[in-house]
């Protein structure tokens, strides 16, 4: 009886593991090392770690009072990159917002926060 238990066990886990790689996981992004420059039109590059269906997919500009804006995109060169065209604004903290749709079906939501000077 102890060793279904175990194996029911290992079973559970690998399981929880398996669904937990099968999501598109933000592996990088430009804002960290080029900034988007007040009243200039600007790019930011998403990089996931599997494919993307950008056509299911939806990333949002979102400004001060909660403002959502969805945003241009297009498929970058390497397999999930993203990049996203960003329109000219203001001094100020702003976020993106994305909705991102694996190749496998799953779907990813998340903020990445960053401020215009």
């Amino acid at each position: 009886m102890k060793k279904w238990i175990k194996l029911i066990l290992l079973l559970l886990v690998f399981g929880q593991v398996t669904l937990v790689i099968a999501h598109a996981v933000v592996t990088d992004y430009s804002l960290k090392v080029t900034p988007i420059h007040a009243n200039q039109p600007g790019k930011v590059e998403l990089t996931f770690n599997s494919k993307i269906e950008l056509g299911l997919s939806q990333i949002f500009l979102v400004r001060k009072g909660d403002k959502h804006e969805l945003l241009q995109t297009e498929t970058g060169s390497k397999q999930g990159q993203i990049i996203i065209h960003i329109p000219a604004l203001e001094p100020g903290d702003y976020a993106i917002r994305f909705k991102i749709f694996a190749a496998d079906g799953h779907l990813t939501e998340d903020v990445i926060h960053f401020s215009v000077s």
